[in-house]
């Protein structure tokens, strides 16, 4: 049966037109879905070879001592590390790349290791969750002080 009142709901159409209206609004949901998806993926890094997620790189990139104060750090985007610095000036680095969906880290702040996309924070002395959706710690990464530079890798 067909009916001409269009304020008719367009799924309860059993008609031709009806079925393109739904079909269409189906395939428009799914390509949206899909293109959300693919953005998010396009801005996370990608994970390391043989690694859930990425360990941060590391190839001897130097950070000056002093542009690392006692109680901060600094993210390293191109080597996905991030830099820390406790309170007793011990130097620490982990893998900048959060382990709930891969996105950079963004700062360190008041001991914290900052993730930006959904707000997972992580210890900056220990690199554990604490606070989450991030499921695993940051893994550490190599750093050694070298006079007044901190050597990554």
């Amino acid at each position: 049966m067909t009916t001409s009142d269009p304020t008719a709901d367009p799924r309860a159409d059993p008609t031709r037109r009806g079925l393109l209206t739904t079909g269409a609004a189906a395939v428009a949901a799914v390509t949206g879905f899909v293109a959300m998806r693919a953005w998010d993926d396009d801005r996370a890094p990608e994970a390391g070879a043989g690694s859930e997620y990425a360990s941060g790189g590391g190839d001897g990139t130097v950070v000056a001592l002093s542009d690392l104060p006692a109680g901060t750090g600094v993210v390293l985007q191109a080597e996905q590390v991030v830099v820390t610095r406790d309170e007793q000036g011990e130097v620490r680095a982990f893998s900048a790349v959060c382990t709930h969906q891969r996105c950079l880290v963004s700062g360190v702040v008041d001991g914290g290791i900052s993730c930006p996309c959904h707000g997972s924070v992580f210890d900056a002395v220990t690199g554990a969750v604490v606070r989450g959706p991030a499921p695993a710690p940051l893994p550490p990464v190599p750093v050694s002080v070298d006079g007044d530079d901190v050597v990554v890798g």
